[in-house]
């Protein structure tokens, strides 16, 4: 067998464990998107998703707080609830998420239970619901 050099031998340490984690990790790399976006970006993104089952928007205010007003189809996930961290552990990982609340803070700890608990996508509507409405954007009861 003909001598290899150090250089050669590095390069085929990292092939063959580039290979192995490959193989381990089904042959794709999960990229995780967690993000805090503008109301605009979040009205696109709702726009761009209509109909789409993989999208869930998440409103994480009081029951009451959501029965006042909320955005379209979102669900409601109350923050200040002791079961919340297990009703976001039920739910599918590989969809995306819109995530808001009134002005932006309990959505925002919600992104960071979310990207600890490796959901593939997840957004924080800056703001909340009170700058959604001083847009002049649409809300249902």
């Amino acid at each position: 067998m003909a001598k290899m050099s150090l250089k050669n031998l590095t390069i085929l340490v990292l092939t063959v464990s580039l290979v192995i984690a490959v193989a381990l990790t089904g042959g794709c790399v999960q990229v995780q998107i967690i993000e805090d976006i503008t109301t605009q970006e979040a009205f696109t993104l709702i726009q761009n998703n209509q109909n789409n089952p993989d999208f869930v928007i998440i409103d994480v205010r009081t029951p009451n707080e959501f029965a006042e007003g909320h955005i379209e189809n979102a669900i409601n996930v109350d923050f200040r609830s002791e079961t919340f961290r297990d009703e976001l552990n039920k739910l599918d990982r590989n969809k995306t998420y819109l995530v808001y609340c009134r002005i932006g803070g309990r959505s925002g700890s919600a992104l960071e239970i979310m990207k600890e608990l490796n959901f593939r996508e997840a957004y924080n509507m800056l703001g909340g619901i009170n700058v959604w409405k001083s847009e002049g954007l649409p809300t249902t009861k």
